[in-house]
């Protein structure tokens, strides 16, 4: 038989007035609200299907929630975020994971040239931007491409997201870029639209952010990065609605100034609105220190203001 010491049945007590707390508000994860009964549910569903594993946990809450997309698609990647980041604030425990998570997944190396495209705009264009959808040998390129070459790498992706790759009128890449979800509160951006927590919370769909855009390092054309930007913006509106079924209003992207001056997003009329405080959005506990980056934004609609404070 086990006895539990004073130090433990102290530590219990703390973590269960720290739930308590938890529990009696609202939470909102993944840009989803979740009430005490909707923690209560996914820990039942997990109790009662303990063969589940997380994708199937995670596709059936969807089904459940009929949490889906525009397009009618399953939410489940945002699904199985929401599940991982609520077993790190140990409201659940999820399955155990098919592979550990100290594994980080490989990103296989694609054969590609580096030789040297050191040329002016006009000889190399048309440039073509191609849009990439499901998986393949492009999808694969794409990802070789960002992980080798981009300094923050590229993983992968969680949520709605668009991927572009730039070829030159040889068929040689020459950029990749990838809108993902934008942030989820950031205050000068905040300010800059005008909106409350609550219409943020609603209509942060109709925003987007530029979270990689990666020249090859062999690629020295001058005034091809805003070339690529604006013909990206272009058309970015359309193929998120072609895709998800829903409109775009706003993208965002943020600059690292320790690295990059974000000379091409200001020539390709983006404007700047301020600054981020040095966080990350892992930050829980104000101690992490990042670098500060600028904030710019650029509208896809004249009305944008409108569309990111009506209601939904």
């Amino acid at each position: 038989m086990k006895y539990c010491t004073d130090e433990k049945i102290a530590g219990l007590l703390i973590h269960e007035r720290v739930y308590v707390i938890y529990m009696s508000r609202i939470l909102t994860i993944q840009g989803r609200q979740l009430l005490p009964s909707d923690i209560e549910a996914i820990r039942l569903l997990i109790a009662d299907h303990p063969n589940w594993h997380r994708t199937r946990l995670s596709k059936e809450l969807c089904k459940l929630w009929e949490w889906r997309t525009e397009t009618g698609l399953l939410k489940d990647m945002a699904c199985r975020s929401m599940l991982r980041k609520l077993e790190l604030k140990e409201f659940v425990t999820l399955p155990v994971a098919h592979h550990s998570g100290n594994r980080q997944r490989r990103i296989p190396d694609v054969s590609h040239s580096c030789d040297p495209i050191e040329t002016d705009l006009h000889t190399v264009r048309p440039i073509q931007l191609v849009t990439i959808q499901g998986r393949g040998s492009v999808n694969a390129l794409f990802y070789c491409l960002m992980d080798k070459y981009h300094y923050l790498g590229c993983k992968g992706h969680v949520g709605e997201h668009m991927k572009y790759i730039a070829f030159d009128h040889k068929k040689r890449p020459v950029a990749c870029l990838l809108f993902g979800s934008a942030a989820w509160k950031i205050a000068p951006r905040d300010r800059f639209i005008g909106w409350d927590s609550t219409t943020r919370r609603q209509n942060l769909r109709l925003m987007t952010n530029n979270t990689r855009f990666l020249i090859f390092p062999w690629v020295r054309i001058p005034h091809l990065a805003s070339h690529i930007l604006g013909a990206s913006l272009r058309r970015l509106r359309q193929d998120w609605i072609t895709k998800y079924g829903h409109d775009l209003c706003l993208v965002e992207t943020f600059i690292d100034r320790s690295r990059f001056a974000g000379t091409c997003y200001r020539a390709a009329n983006w404007k700047r609105i301020g600054q981020t405080k040095g966080r990350s959005r892992q930050d829980r506990n104000h101690k992490l220190q990042v670098s500060i980056k600028d904030i710019y934004v650029y509208p896809l609609t004249a009305d944008y203001r409108q569309q990111l404070c009506g209601q939904a």
